[in-house]
């Protein structure tokens, strides 16, 4: 992965500062998540992947979004207990970011750059959106909010055995 994704700062839901550099040879699962969203079942499916497959060398890494529809009200510890109580989350979560537009955390513009949506268009359309980052190479796929997390096992394998 490049500098531009490694080195961005990120700080998690109890606080803690992180970058990416910080699961640097691991392959990486960044979704922007929402907690009052018709896609929010799919903390589950991502939680499966992160217990599946984090012993292989894969990271699920949340960034809950508020951008559309206003999905994602709460504060941290409101997030945090929501995604545990619910889904049983353990996977990381991170603060919230705004993924679009003039605020949006360099995190997502990187992968927005890397990884255009259709038509090359670099906006995200909606809450879990998904980027799957290569552990060496730092290639990007992206995939739709409608992908479900278990849609994404074989290139995860793929990743993960190479």
């Amino acid at each position: 992965m490049a500098d531009a994704l490694l080195d961005t700062p990120c700080v998690t839901l109890g606080g803690e500062q992180k970058t990416l550099g910080d699961f640097a040879g691991k392959a990486l699962l960044v979704v922007n998540t929402a907690s009052q969203c018709g896609f929010t079942p799919q903390y589950q499916g991502l939680e499966r992947l992160w217990q599946d497959y984090q012993s292989r060398g894969l990271v699920v890494l949340g960034f809950p979004c508020n951008q559309f529809g206003k999905q994602e009200p709460g504060d941290a510890h409101e997030i945090a207990q929501f995604c545990e109580l619910n889904f049983g989350v353990s996977f990381p979560l991170f603060r919230k970011v705004e993924v679009n537009g003039a605020e949006a955390h360099p995190l997502f513009v990187e992968l927005k750059r890397r990884a255009p949506g259709v038509l090359g268009t670099q906006k995200i359309k909606w809450n879990f959106t998904k980027f799957l980052i290569d552990p060496v190479g730092g290639q990007v796929t992206r995939y739709a909010p409608t992908t479900k997390p278990q849609a994404l096992e074989g290139d995860i394998e793929r990743l993960l055995n190479r």
